[in-house]
């Protein structure tokens, strides 16, 4: 090691090899030049961009990836970006242009992003009191607002890093409940544990019960009704059939929000059969948890308070920057099943004294976290939540239009309801069969994909392949919807003409 004498000097900034790049007092001005470059780099995209992405091919992306020499020396901080931009911006897929209506991305709002700049920069980590101070209470703060919205009087919770760990997290809860309940050793509990939810549920709560240790049949579907919804019926059935086997109902998982069709399950009545089945009830939503805001929909959230843990996704319905997600709690002590401490970072006899630090690494699954909380901290303060409950409605009211426009349309059919602002349908003009129908909308998302004009999804809803938008962008009109839907119908007609349907079902 070099010794104090002979290491090499300053630069004339009082920088060094060891620090060249660090944001420090001495390269504040650098910083705020740099970000400077940044901002007017992404301007300019907002500005001129003329579609959701430039659509190349992969193997396209692949090469331009691959000929970035890692290894190499440093280029410098504005070299850097520049090849950020034309690499990473370029070729990004960009969810405020409104024709992206695929997934359940948003714009963000501006006092979001500005924040995300903040929080970057001072890389706060909200894990201990001691590393984050007002960062702690401020998150906390928005926490308890997001349960009084819920309707939990005495809430708590944790910001997370999106529903699959909010999720996760909630089933945690739920099989701590079970154990302590039950009385009996994991080991004999566990493969008699059960999940209910619809198979409309998000696929984390699957995941989350073979990462909880649980039998692979310890989710079990409970039937949907007609629209799609969770049949209560059924599932007080199925809560039946699993006391009479000598099973435990862990939990039920209610969806205020499915991915595909946006529908909101029964709130209130699945409550009540929780409760007298001793289930926990964590109802996921992530996707409908924007309705708190709303001041002409809240009511389709009417029967949440009942329940034991919720999921909120403010990166998807509060037009948040990834990641801001949180697990709301109605009992603050079910959180103490997730704390465990460590004499480097919590000690357990500091956590047990009178006027012990609040630290947030108790009752949360990550250790360093992010203050994601600030931008939704700095979004309410800027615009006021009634005017993000409007942008909320904005989306759903856009589409129900659609739907309108769609039950009209002879080539493009509707299907089903929904609570919020997804649109599930397809191209089948008259004549064509099942068969021919059922193969031209995979295609028809993959060529309007690699176009970049468009983006739309697809789903399969009980065998039946799909097209289906998601309206997360309160800026778009119906005249930009009604354009998407007018390139599927022409890439629809097109395969139909150009005889590509035939050729790619040969290929299946």
């Amino acid at each position: 090691m070099a010794s104090l004498a002979t290491r090499p000097a300053p630069a004339p900034d009082g920088t060094t090899a060891a620090t060249t790049g660090l944001l420090t007092a001495r390269t504040a001005d650098a910083y705020q030049d740099l970000l400077g470059q940044v901002t007017r780099d992404v301007a300019e995209r907002l500005r001129t961009v003329r579609a959701p992405s430039v659509g190349p091919d992969r193997r396209h992306l692949e090469r331009l990836v691959e000929g970035v020499d890692l290894d190499g020396p440093g280029v410098g901080d504005a070299a850097a970006l520049d090849e950020a931009d034309s690499l990473y911006a370029a070729h990004a897929v960009w969810f405020h242009h409104p024709s992206y209506l695929a997934h359940l991305n948003c714009p963000v709002v501006l006092p979001a992003v500005a924040a995300e700049a903040m929080l970057a920069a001072i890389n706060t980590s909200v894990d201990t009191y001691d590393q984050s101070l007002v960062a702690t209470l401020m998150e906390q703060r928005l926490v308890r607002w997001t349960a009084e919205r819920i309707g939990f009087a005495a809430g708590d919770g944790v910001f997370t890093s999106g529903g699959t760990q909010s999720n996760l997290q909630a089933l945690y809860l739920a099989r701590s409940r079970a154990e302590r309940t039950a009385g009996e050793e994991r080991a004999a509990l566990l493969p008699r544990l059960r999940v209910l939810a619809t198979e409309a549920a998000h696929f984390s709560v699957t995941r989350s019960a073979r990462l909880l240790g649980l039998g692979e049949d310890a989710v079990l579907p409970v039937p949907a009704d007609a629209d799609g919804r969770m049949d209560v019926a059924a599932l007080r059935q199925a809560l039946a059939s699993v006391d009479t086997a000598g099973e435990l109902p862990m939990a039920i998982v209610a969806t205020a929000g499915t991915t595909d069709r946006g529908l909101i399950d029964p709130l209130p009545e699945i409550a009540g059969a929780a409760r007298d089945h001793h289930a926990w009830l964590h109802v996921d939503a992530a996707y409908g948890g924007g309705l708190l805001l709303s001041r002409t929909r809240r009511h389709l959230l009417d029967g949440i308070e009942h329940a034991d843990s919720v999921t909120v996704d403010y990166h998807k319905t509060c037009f948040q920057p990834v990641s801001s997600s949180a697990l709301i709690v109605r009992e603050s002590a079910d959180l103490a099943a997730t704390a465990h401490h460590a004499d480097y970072l919590n000690p357990a006899a500091e956590a047990a004294a009178e006027d012990a630090e609040p630290n947030q690494v108790d009752k949360s699954l990550q250790t360093t976290r992010r203050f994601d909380a600030l931008k939704l901290w700095t979004t309410l303060r800027s615009l006021g939540p009634d005017a993000l409950g409007d942008m909320v409605d904005a989306c759903c009211d856009l589409a129900v239009e659609v739907r309108e426009l769609l039950t009209e349309d002879p080539d493009l059919h509707v299907l089903g309801t929904t609570d919020l602002s997804t649109v599930i349908f397809r191209f089948r003009p008259e004549g064509l069969d099942d068969a021919r129908t059922d193969a031209l909308q995979p295609l028809i998302r993959r060529i309007l994909f690699h176009s970049g004009r468009a983006m739309v999804a697809r789903t399969t809803i009980d065998g039946t392949p799909w097209l289906k938008l998601t309206l997360l962008n309160p800026g778009a009109t119906l005249t930009d919807v009604a354009a998407v839907l007018d390139l599927v119908r022409a890439t629809g007609r097109g395969l139909l003409a150009g005889g590509r349907l035939a050729a790619a079902e040969e290929t299946r």
